[in-house]
């Protein structure tokens, strides 16, 4: 199957399950390919058929831009170098939980979020420990003696009622010694976090050179600029708190070229679903204020504003208000 096909089975799948999905992001460089929201779970999605594609530059972006936006970071993909994908099974790529096609159906179709996930040495289940060591005492059995059925250490068993996650092969055992499951799910919509290893949360690149006079004119209207490195915008900006009505923006910067209205179409989709602003800064003048709710503003119009907040004023106008649906 082709990446562009999957793309399309995915989307149609989420679509399917209620989600509001975004315009495919189909610009190079590119960290995600679509976003997708429900409620308030927000999604930022990779699509690979081979997940070993998917480099640390990436899983940086994509955790930072979740960070941001106030959404989970995901891939779905079908396959590594060197096997498939199991069904049920969470994997991790750089920090960022990894599905296949089949998992994320479950998930965000049928309300069943996976039981495993996949670490170093083996695949693994959250265990509920205070549920195992209630049946423990219920029985009448010490740590040793649970040990000794399980053929592990006592220090093992008290680690799994203090909340240590354990092996397939001892749930299994559980399930079977007491006729009842002790695994609980892997919260996927929330980064899976609880199970994860992940890398503290990297620093934002430097903005490229010409982007620095929009960052300083930026910071200094009270926005906190956070440049990305291979997302469709340039930056998402963040209010710094003064005016609780102005919600972040995904920026953009370039002369307005084809390439440069394609992009601002693209922010506009992914606006809508993150329920940010976007606003699109051209080194040359344009005569239109807007390309679908994106607003387009002059880089001469922002050099000529001294005031912070009629800048606020002036994106404020001409771009579309996060939707809140």
């Amino acid at each position: 199957m082709s990446r562009s096909a999957l793309v399309g089975n995915v989307t149609s799948m989420l679509e399917d399950a209620g989600f509001l999905v975004s315009d495919r992001c189909a610009i190079r460089p590119k960290s995600f390919d679509v976003a997708a929201r429900r409620g308030e779970d927000l999604l930022l999605l990779k699509v690979l058929g081979n997940i070993d594609a998917f480099d640390g530059t990436t899983g940086e972006e994509m955790r930072r831009l979740g960070t941001y936006l106030e959404a989970t970071p995901m891939v779905i993909g079908l396959r590594t170098r060197d096997e498939d994908l199991e069904p049920g099974v969470v994997y991790f790529r750089h920090g960022v939980p990894v599905l296949n096609p089949d998992t994320a159906l479950d998930l965000f179709v049928e309300g069943v979020p996976p039981l495993i996930y996949a670490a170093p040495g083996g695949l693994y289940v959250n265990i509920d420990g205070d549920l195992l060591a209630d049946e423990r005492e219920e029985r009448g059995w010490s740590l040793g003696q649970l040990a000794t059925e399980l053929g592990v250490s006592r220090r093992t068993v008290s680690k799994y009622e203090d909340g240590m996650n354990a092996s397939i092969e001892v749930a299994i055992q559980l399930e079977e010694m007491f006729d009842q499951p002790f695994s609980s799910p892997v919260e996927v919509m929330d980064g899976a976090e609880e199970v994860r290893d992940a890398d503290p949360m990297p620093d934002d690149p430097d903005p490229e050179s010409d982007d620095q006079h929009v960052v300083h004119v930026l910071t200094r209207a009270g926005f906190t600029v956070h440049p990305t490195a291979r997302a469709p915008f340039k930056a998402v900006s963040e209010d710094d708190g003064r005016r609780r009505d102005f919600t972040p923006m995904l920026t953009g910067h370039s002369s307005f070229t084809r390439s440069a209205e394609k992009r601002a179409r693209i922010m506009s989709s992914l606006g809508e679903v993150t329920r940010t602003r976007s606003v699109y800064f051209t080194e040359d003048q344009s005569k239109r204020d807007s390309v679908e709710g994106t607003a387009l503003v002059s880089c001469e119009e922002l050099a000529a504003m001294d005031d912070p907040e009629r800048i606020r004023e002036l994106i404020r106008d001409r771009s579309q208000e996060p939707s809140e649906a």
